[in-house]
């Protein structure tokens, strides 16, 4: 997995290449090539892996093309990975292992330090996997999921089914608590939510979107 931020911060572009045995991804063919691929995202400015796969590079065959001989040369499926993200400022990380990549988008910013607290809300996608920005990005499907959870769990446990829907609830906040960005606690500091935690760097600082990609995981 690689990354690159615009010059003004504005715009985050990751690229991953997921191939099926860990040698593959030692080749120097093989990194080489997600780099080449990441040069052409930004050249191309892309907005989807179909257009990334269709866009021509320096030698004037496309991606897809590099990526097919590539495939012949060492006998592996190799599936390409693409996101790209756009707000007041982006953010990066990619964990050491490669494998592991985030784009965070962040609003507000102020005079925040962009490069650590970044650094450390995408550390913490990484960490603790999210499934959205806080509880209004999770989705109708996931919310009625978890509420049937947590009434199954209190009929199980006896509870009076008149109560059922209340201690739903209360389980769906604990969802929302563990599972959403900003209402987490911060793997670094477990006193603040990763809420408190921007608004301590700038007042009203918040993040605005993510994107994880993780290969194999």
């Amino acid at each position: 997995v690689l990354v690159n931020v615009s010059e003004d911060g504005t715009t985050g572009k990751l690229v991953g290449l997921a191939c099926e045995t860990e040698s593959v991804a030692k080749v120097a063919d093989f990194r080489t090539l997600v780099q080449q691929i990441l040069d052409t995202a930004v050249k191309t400015n892309v907005g989807t892996k179909e257009d990334l796969l269709a866009a021509t590079e320096a030698d004037g065959r496309t991606v897809q093309e590099h990526i097919t001989e590539l495939t012949g040369k060492i006998g592996e499926k190799l599936d390409l990975i693409y996101t790209t993200l756009t707000a007041e400022k982006v953010a990066s990380y990619i964990h050491s292992d490669n494998k592991k990549g985030v784009l965070v988008g962040l609003k507000n910013v102020g005079d925040a330090d962009i490069a650590a607290v970044g650094r450390d809300v995408a550390m913490q996608i990484v960490a603790m996997k999210p499934v959205a920005v806080d509880k209004d990005g999770v989705d109708a499907g996931t919310v009625e999921r978890e509420i049937e959870i947590g009434k199954e769990q209190a009929r199980a446990e006896g509870k009076p089914e008149a109560m059922l829907e209340k201690i739903a609830q209360g389980k769906l906040n604990k969802f929302y608590k563990e599972n959403t960005l900003l209402n987490q606690e911060f793997v670094k500091d477990n006193s603040l939510t990763i809420a408190q935690l921007l608004d301590k760097q700038s007042k009203g600082m918040t993040v605005s979107d993510f994107k994880r990609v993780a290969i194999g995981a």
